[in-house]
């Protein structure tokens, strides 16, 4: 069955008239008759009956009205899908981001976006690491945004977009919240507040305790905002990203001997093509002032 034999079929239901039929599809008398030939003969008996004045739909043409007419209603639904996605009108875009980015680097980003391309519907979804890559390489996400400290692999391209160092999250009467930076051995032995899925934090732990330097887990949590409420009932210090802390109430500091950085990289399966959302936001992103949005 082919598309316009189902235009066809359908014009001549309406019309019920062989001229008016073949003329609203814009083709000759013969070539609408032999195409509803052809339809009758895969379906298995006439759609219509023929009569010298009077053409109306027979029993199999009224049974098959409705079917016919899905497929035509579902086809033009496509084609209308199809172009929207072109035209970035309601196109989708899902974008995976690790829970321990803070928004704070990312929103205006995504705003201007917004703004430039109103008829992208923009997902953004909050996951660790490993889910993220996994959801990114099976399709489910168009991008990621990721720092790890170690590489990627092979099946991804990554776009660095900006580095932020790791601070000491304290409350403002902690004994360290005096210092203007925080080192190592000034950690040994502080209660610490952990942070569930920090995939940066085992890379700073077996650094302390190569060294000797031990803290006292004495909370956890996967919720950034119940850890920064713990941190700031005094509880203990946190170690986060320094665009991840969001509560105004808690004291930052800078953490030395060592430093520990990461980058934030944009991230998408090597060799998949991009849709025209993805293409647009990944282009915005390259040219976005970075430097500009972390000093604000």
């Amino acid at each position: 069955m082919e598309m316009q034999q189902v235009r066809y079929f359908l014009a001549l239901s309406e019309t019920l008239n062989f001229t008016r039929a073949a003329e609203q599809c814009h083709v000759t008398q013969p070539a609408l008759t032999r195409a509803i030939q052809q339809l009758e003969a895969e379906l298995g008996g006439p759609l219509f009956h023929r009569e010298r004045r009077r053409t109306h739909l027979s029993e199999l043409g009224r049974m098959m009205l409705p079917y016919l007419q899905s497929i035509q209603d579902q086809s033009e639904a496509a084609r209308n899908h199809a172009r929207s996605l072109k035209t970035l009108d309601e196109a989708p875009l899902n974008i995976g981001a690790m829970c321990t980015i803070g928004p704070a680097m990312l929103t205006d980003l995504i705003v201007r976006f917004r703004a430039a391309n109103p008829g992208v519907q923009l997902v953004v979804k909050d996951l660790g690491a490993k889910s993220l890559i996994e959801a990114l390489s099976d399709g489910d996400l168009h991008v990621g945004l990721i720092g790890l400290p170690e590489p990627l692999d092979m099946r991804f391209h990554s776009l660095p977009l900006f580095d932020e160092r790791f601070v000491v999250a304290i409350a403002p009467g902690h004994p360290l919240a005096s210092r203007n930076t925080i080192s190592a051995p000034d950690l040994h032995r502080e209660s610490y507040v952990n942070r569930h899925m920090c995939e940066v934090f085992d890379h700073i732990r077996d650094n302390y305790l190569g060294r000797g330097i031990k803290m006292r887990q004495v909370f956890s949590s996967d919720r950034d905002d119940w850890v920064q409420a713990m941190i700031k009932a005094e509880m203990g210090l946190g170690l986060f990203p320094e665009f991840c802390v969001t509560d105004p109430g808690l004291t930052t500091r800078p953490l030395t001997d060592p430093p520990f950085n990461r980058t934030i990289m944009l991230v998408t399966v090597r060799g998949r093509p991009h849709s025209p959302a993805l293409g647009a936001f990944v282009s915005q992103a390259r040219t976005y002032d970075w430097r500009k949005a972390a000093a604000r």
